[in-house]
């Protein structure tokens, strides 16, 4: 069995969008413009996530949220049987491509403050990221730090003082 060998300069990056992707299903979960509120929030509840791409034709036209059925459905009284997600999606659509960094997706969301961050690819979108998704690989990632620095500190410390 062919073992991998992971080199230093792997240890102390963070893992690649396309790689935090690979790690969730294909693709991003979607919703029509025109569909009812109602709807979109039954597809979330199924899929268990707090955001959808809204996708008019294939082509990125919002993103609608958990935070935007609260804010402009309960908040405003509307119902979500009758309101098409066209009238409360997030039509200011802030997203990454695979080659954004962790950091910079981070710097982003919290700059804007959102939560969920489609990522698109030669105009498609691939996938979609939440701010769970990144904290959990800076955890991941600092806890790497974390270890390689106590097996160093350990080195030195037991590394004969005369060998220098």
């Amino acid at each position: 069995m062919k073992q991998t060998v992971t080199s230093p300069e792997q240890l102390l990056r963070y893992k690649t969008l396309s790689e935090l992707l690979a790690g969730k299903p294909p693709g991003a979960y979607t919703v029509a413009p025109d569909a009812s509120v109602l709807s979109a929030l039954q597809t979330m509840a199924d899929k268990d996530v707090g955001a959808l791409v809204v996708l008019d034709r294939r082509q990125l036209v919002g993103v609608f949220s958990e935070r935007d059925y609260a804010r402009k459905i309960v908040l405003t009284g509307k119902t979500s049987k009758e309101t098409p997600v066209a009238d409360v999606m997030s039509a200011e659509v802030h997203f990454v491509s695979p080659e954004h960094t962790v950091p910079q997706c981070m710097e982003l969301m919290t700059g804007k403050r959102i939560r969920h961050l489609p990522v698109v690819a030669d105009g498609e979108v691939i996938g979609m990221l939440s701010i769970g998704d990144l904290l959990k690989e800076m955890l991941a990632h600092h806890e790497q730090l974390l270890r390689r620095m106590a097996i160093e500190q350990t080195i030195l410390l037991t590394a004969d003082p005369s060998s220098y």
